[in-house]
């Protein structure tokens, strides 16, 4: 539109110096008329061309309103008269986080909360949603360009503090934090879904407890640890204790198997084989033997 006007100034310029009786004036009312004559021209030209980034739709309004149908992404001709508002419909991420510098907002916006146990506990939460293409020129007629500080914020926040009061301190630290985050993903989808965004993931990703439940849990853990390792210590002894009631068994039973098989016939068996590695042996000089008790060894 810039362009226009300047075309216009030029033409008006060069109307009036044709009516000036100075000649000199009326030859340089030539080129100025043709330069406003492009001027105009190439304005109203770029003025009908839009371009609209990758990840973006426009909405174009014409003195206010809004029209419906959305300019996708690149080049669109369109009414000289109509302004864009461009409207991102990427992934986005809003951040609260008790972290400086970590979140949307300075300083320490972590969202605190009461348990049904009556404890306050700090979350830090991150939020991944996108707008929906079809309800961008929606959302820049009822909610405009701030729907981050409009809707996504104080629903989020308002959500999380209404479910954590069903949960204790410790359920939410521990057993019942996946249960939690689905529960308040379900809330806040369906109010996004309403106003034209698409709530991608919920992510919890920082519960701080108070410090006497931080004690509190670090002694049950603890206790739970030590009971663990006396278990184990008893199946170890109780192992232990079989492996010797069944070493004593087997003693016994080999003792009692070996007593009710030795006979008279197989002792004196077994005093030959004895004897005869006696015989054998580079240290036995002298066998004397009586044929009826066991044989004397000298000279050794």
């Amino acid at each position: 539109m810039g362009l226009v006007i300047l075309g216009c100034i030029l033409f008006g310029i060069s109307y009036a110096l044709t009516n000036s009786p100075n000649a000199n004036a009326e030859k340089a009312a030539r080129p100025l008329r043709f330069g406003g004559i492009a001027a105009i021209a190439f304005g109203v030209l770029t003025a009908c061309v839009k371009q609209v980034d990758a990840g973006e739709v426009g909405v174009p309004k014409l003195f206010g309103k809004v029209d419906y149908n959305v300019l996708e992404s690149g080049l669109s001709f369109v009414n000289p008269l109509v302004t864009i508002t461009d409207v991102n419909v990427r992934t986005q991420n809003y951040t609260m986080s008790g972290i400086h510098n970590e979140g949307k907002k300075d300083g320490d916006d972590a969202i605190r909360v009461l348990t049904s146990d009556g404890l306050e506990v700090t979350l830090d939460l991150t939020v991944l949603y996108h707008v929906n293409k079809p309800d961008a020129p929606r959302i820049v007629q009822e909610i405009g360009p701030d729907y981050e500080d409009v809707l996504v914020r104080p629903i989020t926040r308002t959500k999380i503090r209404d479910n954590a009061v069903a949960y204790s301190a410790v359920d939410l630290y521990s057993v019942k934090r996946e249960e939690f985050q689905s529960r308040i993903f379900k809330d806040i989808d369906a109010i996004f879904k309403g106003r034209g965004l698409v709530l991608e993931q919920l992510l919890i990703r920082n519960i701080a407890l108070p410090e006497s439940v931080k004690a509190a849990i670090e002694e049950k853990i603890n206790a739970e640890q030590a009971s663990q390792k006396m278990q184990y210590t008893l199946q170890k002894e109780k192992q232990e204790a079989d492996r010797k009631r069944i070493e004593a068994q087997g003693i016994a039973d080999y003792q009692r198997i070996l007593s009710q098989g030795l006979s008279d016939k197989m002792l004196q068996y077994e005093q030959i084989k004895a004897q005869k590695e006696l015989s054998l042996s580079p240290n036995a000089k002298v066998v004397i033997m009586n044929g009826k008790s066991a044989p004397i060894i000298l000279g050794q």
